[in-house]
C-alpha cells in the first residue's frame, strides 16, 4: 500500500535558519521584510484583481514554501509574488489572466517606489519579457513543489473550533477578530512551521485574550483539537513580533537581475544637469569692474602715497576699458542680421529646389491620369465594338430560329390535319358497321315472321 502525504510541506527552526537567503549572504531582518513585502503584494494584487481571501492565502503559503527552498538573492520578490498569486488563482478555480496580473503588478510598483505612472503596452518587447518571465517564474514554482500545491488554511477551523468551544454568544467582532488575525499570520512562516489547527487554535486564543473572553482550562481546551501550549504560545509570539515592525520596504538583494523593474525617468531627469542660461550683460559687468575700482581705491586710501593710488586707479580703469572692447567685440545686431540673410537665401534656394520637384511630380502624376484615361476610352471602344459584332452575330441566329419555328408549326398542322382525317375516317367504317348490323338484324326478324 502506497501512502502519499498531500500536507506534508514543514520544517524545523533549524531548517528555516539555515534558510538558501543565509546561505547567500541575506541576513534574518532582511529576509523577514523580504518575506512580508512579497505577502504584501499578493494581497493587494489579489485585492484590486477582486480575487477571493482563498486565492491570496493560497498564494501566500506557496510564496513562502518556494523561498524555504530558494534563494531571494536568485529569484525576485516581485516576480515571485506575481508568479504564486497566478498559480493561486488557477488552483483555486479563480483563473487571471497574465495580462491583468502583470498590470496590476506594474501599476502597484509604480506607486509604491513613486514613479511615473505611464501605459505599459501589451504589444511592446517590455510585456513579452515580463510575460514569459511570469510563467517561467511559475514552472520553478512547481517545480519545486513537485507539483504539489495543496493548501489546507487555518480559516476553516475557527468557526469550528468556535462553536465546539460554546462562545458562539459572543459578539461577532470576536470571530472576525480571529479571521483577522489568521490573515495576518499568512505574511510570517507560520504556515510552513505549523499545521493550519495550531495556527487556528493560536488566533481563536489570541482573539479571545483581547475581548477578555474565558476558555476551559480543565480539561486543557487545546488538546481536543490536537495542539500544544508550547505552539499556541510560539503562534501569539509571532503575531506580536510581526505588529511591531514597520512597514516592509524593497531592498534589490537579487543578484540576477529585475525582470520586474521599469523604466525611471523622473530619476534619469533628476540625475541630468540643469543648464543654468548666463545672460550676457556688458552693463552689469561694467558697473562690476567699476565698484571694484572704487573698493581698491578705498583700501589704498588707507596707506600709500597718492601718486601710487592714482596709478592703481589708472589701471584699473585701462582693465575695465579693455574688458568693454571685448565685450564689445562680440557681434552685434547687424551682424546677427546678416546671417539669417544668407541663411534665407539658401533656405530659398532649397525651397524653389523643392517646388520644382513638387511641380514635376504633378506633372508625371498629370501624364499617368492622362494614360489611364486614354486606356480607360480604348477599353471603351473595344467593348462597344465587341457589342456591335455580337449583335450582327444574333441577328442571323434570330433569322433561323423565326424559320425553324414556321416549319414546326407548318408540320404540327398537318399531323393535325392527317389525324382529323383518320379520325373521319374511323367514324365513317363505324356508322357502316352499324348500318350493317341493323340491316343483318332487320333479316332476321324478317326470316323469323315469315317462319312463323
Amino acid at each position: 500500500m502506497i501512502y502519499t502525504a498531500i500536507d506534508n510541506f514543514y520544517l524545523t527552526d533549524e531548517q528555516l535558519k539555515n534558510s538558501p537567503s543565509r546561505k547567500d549572504g541575506i541576513d534574518e531582518a532582511t529576509e523577514t521584510t523580504l518575506r512580508i513585502y512579497g505577502c504584501d503584494l499578493i494581497q493587494e494584487s489579489g485585492i484590486l484583481l477582486k480575487l477571493p481571501q482563498a486565492v491570496m492565502a493560497t498564494g501566500q503559503v506557496l510564496f513562502h514554501r518556494f523561498y524555504c527552498k530558494k534563494s531571494f538573492a536568485r529569484f525576485n520578490v516581485k516576480i515571485v509574488a506575481a508568479s504564486s498569486l497566478w498559480l493561486a488563482s488557477k488552483l483555486e478555480e479563480s483563473p487571471r489572466r497574465a495580462r491583468q496580473v502583470i498590470i496590476v503588478f506594474h501599476r502597484m510598483e509604480c506607486r509604491r517606489e513613486n514613479l511615473p505612472i505611464e501605459h505599459l503596452d501589451l504589444y511592446s518587447k517590455k510585456f513579452s519579457d515580463l510575460k514569459a518571465e511570469l510563467s517561467r517564474t511559475e514552472r520553478h514554482i512547481l517545480k519545486e513543489m513537485g507539483f504539489v500545491c495543496h493548501v489546507e488554511h487555518p480559516h476553516k477551523f475557527i468557526s469550528n473550533y468556535l462553536a465546539t468551544l460554546e462562545i458562539l454568544e459572543t459578539p461577532p467582532e470576536l470571530r472576525q477578530e480571529a479571521w483577522n488575525l489568521a490573515n495576518d499570520s499568512l505574511r510570517t512562516t507560520l504556515c510552513v512551521r505549523f499545521k493550519s489547527e495550531v495556527v487556528a487554535c493560536g488566533v481563536v486564543y489570541a482573539a479571545a485574550r483581547r475581548f477578555q473572553e474565558p476558555l476551559p482550562e480543565n480539561p486543557p481546551w487545546w488538546k481536543a483539537f490536537d495542539a500544544e501550549k508550547s505552539g499556541i504560545d510560539e503562534v501569539c509570539r509571532v503575531l506580536a513580533h510581526l505588529y511591531s515592525l514597520p512597514k516592509a520596504q524593497y531592498s534589490p538583494v537579487c543578484k540576477d537581475g529585475k525582470p520586474f523593474t521599469f523604466s525611471t525617468k523622473s530619476a534619469d531627469s533628476q540625475s541630468q544637469p540643469i543648464s543654468k542660461e548666463v545672460p550676457l550683460s556688458p552693463p552689469a559687468n561694467n558697473n562690476a569692474n567699476v565698484s571694484n575700482t572704487i573698493v581698491a581705491a578705498a583700501d589704498l586710501e588707507t596707506g600709500g602715497s597718492k601718486e601710487a593710488k592714482i596709478k592703481m586707479a589708472l589701471d584699473k580703469l585701462k582693465e575695465s576699458k579693455q574688458s568693454d572692447d571685448e565685450s564689445k567685440s562680440i557681434p552685434t545686431k547687424g551682424d546677427a542680421r546678416e546671417e539669417p540673410r544668407h541663411i534665407s537665401k539658401s533656405e530659398h534656394r532649397t525651397e524653389s529646389g523643392g517646388e520644382k520637384s513638387k511641380e514635376r511630380d504633378r506633372e508625371r502624376k498629370r501624364d499617368r491620369d492622362r494614360d489611364r484615361e486614354r486606356e480607360k476610352a480604348r477599353d471603351r471602344d473595344k467593348g462597344r465594338d465587341s457589342d456591335r459584332e455580337r449583335e450582327r452575330d444574333e441577328i442571323p441566329r434570330d433569322r433561323d430560329k423565326v424559320k425553324d419555328r414556321g416549319h414546326r408549326s407548318k408540320d404540327r398542322t398537318k399531323d393535325s390535319e392527317g389525324h382529323y382525317e383518320k379520325s373521319r375516317h374511323h367514324s365513317s367504317r363505324d356508322r357502316d358497321h352499324r348500318g350493317s348490323s341493323y340491316s343483318s338484324r332487320e333479316k332476321d326478324r324478317h326470316r323469323h315472321h315469315s317462319y312463323a
